[in-house]
């Protein structure tokens, strides 16, 4: 062990902690403007890093800027091709792409997502708001059962009434358009 490695430690921890709070600020506080630079202070203390570029690209989209938010989760898949939580990142991509009306891109990252965990209920929330947008009704009644299948207690209240929903309104729309349980 080298000298510098408790300090390698020590400085990964903090860029780690900055991204992670910055995120958790974001869906507590909505302090936009605070939480993206902190974000974006994140990613420059380790450009490499797949979670600050995750944690960037959510904080982004609760920001209400999509376009940047999947220029950070598209970072995030470079730094870290086959990481684990891409899931998640899919699932940011996903909502992003609704709330642009890029709805078959939607569809895309959502059936990505599920590729890699195939009871993975906010891909299913993804596919059944962007195939009900699209009004592509059979897709949406499978995508909507799936999600009922995988989490029964689902409601569009519980999962997304929790926190701001400026950023996320197509998505709720597309939900309820899916007839999903208010």
């Amino acid at each position: 062990m080298g000298d510098h490695d408790g300090l390698e430690s020590v400085i990964t921890i903090g860029w780690n902690a900055q991204a992670l709070a910055a995120v958790i600020s974001a869906f507590m506080v909505g302090d936009c403007e605070s939480e993206t630079e902190m974000a974006d202070r994140a990613v420059a203390l380790n450009p490499n890093s797949f979670n600050a570029w995750s944690y960037r690209g959510w904080v982004y989209q609760i920001a209400e800027l999509p376009e940047e938010a999947i220029r950070s989760f598209e970072r995030a898949i470079r730094m870290s091709p086959v990481d684990p939580l891409l899931p998640l990142v899919f699932l940011g991509m996903g909502v992003a792409f609704i709330e642009l009306r890029r709805f078959d891109e939607a569809i895309a990252v959502g059936k990505k997502a599920l590729r890699q965990i195939p009871s993975f209920a906010p891909a299913y929330r993804v596919l059944a708001a962007a195939f009900a947008h699209l009004g592509r009704d059979a897709e949406v009644r499978v995508a909507a059962a799936r999600l009922l299948q995988v989490d029964p207690a689902f409601t569009i209240s519980a999962r997304m009434g929790r926190r701001r929903q400026s950023h996320v309104k197509l998505t709720i729309e597309g939900l309820r358009k899916a007839g999903l349980p208010e």
